[in-house]
């Protein structure tokens, strides 16, 4: 679990017997919030798309233990927070609540037909492991903006399209397909035997400037600090990167999605 600071309400202080705000203080809470240790029990069992889960520091306990092995299994991120975020969220909420997709996710196939309906050759972002919402959601934006047919995510250890990414994406989600799928390796080798050529990048790639990408294509963008991981890197036919001349060396994951997005659609519009 990540032990994120909330603000200046840390530790333990009201986390017992704590009242929750007055009603008319209490937001209203998302549609797609699951609130309660029963209802996100099932909500994990039943393998419903879960964004992000929330638990209240200093509780996991009883029941609670359970729900966090359940989490972990399914590779569900979670945040430990202060009770008190969890009171301005929704009442009785017994120390977790849960976020559920609202995004109905596409297939694979659906973005590939997209691409032969227009008559062009399939153009895929792949992300292995983004986990800021607002990283996400940028990159959506691009994809749309450059032409992409879709864009893949992996179902666990990863963000989906919370409302925050959807915010983000700034209306692109209208017109840019996203796929959630269960293994990021498999499915780039599906792609290779349909004839797309798999890219994935690092600082140690050939330059992004003389690779020819004008062809079915699908490339891979890693998770902010890591990188694309290792099995991932292997699968891909090339590794490409993005020429740098200043001294820090790294570009944030949404940044480097766009000069990448850029280049290809600057090549296949030639």
């Amino acid at each position: 679990m990540s032990n994120q600071n909330t603000g200046r309400f840390g530790g333990r202080r009201g986390a017992a017997g704590a009242m929750p705000p007055p009603a008319d203080q209490q937001r209203e809470a998302p549609e797609n919030l699951v609130v309660g240790r029963n209802a996100v029990r099932e909500v994990l069992r039943a393998g419903r798309g879960v964004e992000k889960m929330l638990v209240a520091r200093g509780e996991a306990t009883g029941s609670l233990r359970e729900i966090l092995a359940l989490a972990r299994e399914s590779g569900v991120i979670v945040h430990e927070v202060d009770r008190r975020k969890l009171d301005e969220l929704a009442p009785n909420h017994q120390g977790v609540a849960a976020y559920v997709s609202l995004y109905r996710y596409a297939q694979v196939e659906d973005i590939l037909a997209l691409a032969q309906e227009r008559g062009e050759a399939p153009f895929l972002l792949v992300l292995d492991g983004i986990t800021d919402p607002h990283n996400l959601g940028a990159i959506v934006r691009s994809a749309e903006c450059m032409g992409a047919h879709g864009v893949v995510i992996p179902e666990r250890r990863a963000v989906g399209l919370t409302p925050a990414a959807m915010k983000a994406a700034a209306g692109a989600l209208e017109w840019v397909k996203v796929a959630r799928v269960t293994n990021i390796t498999r499915t780039l080798e599906a792609l290779k035997e349909k004839n797309i050529w798999t890219y994935a990048t690092d600082m140690d790639g050939e330059s992004l400037y003389d690779v020819d990408f004008s062809g079915g294509c699908a490339l891979v963008i890693g998770a902010e600090g890591e990188g694309v991981s290792r099995l991932v890197k292997q699968t891909c036919d090339r590794v490409v990167s993005i020429p740098m001349k200043g001294r820090i060396g790294s570009l944030n994951a949404s940044v480097a999605a766009g000069i990448l997005l850029a280049q290809v659609a600057h090549q296949r519009a030639k």
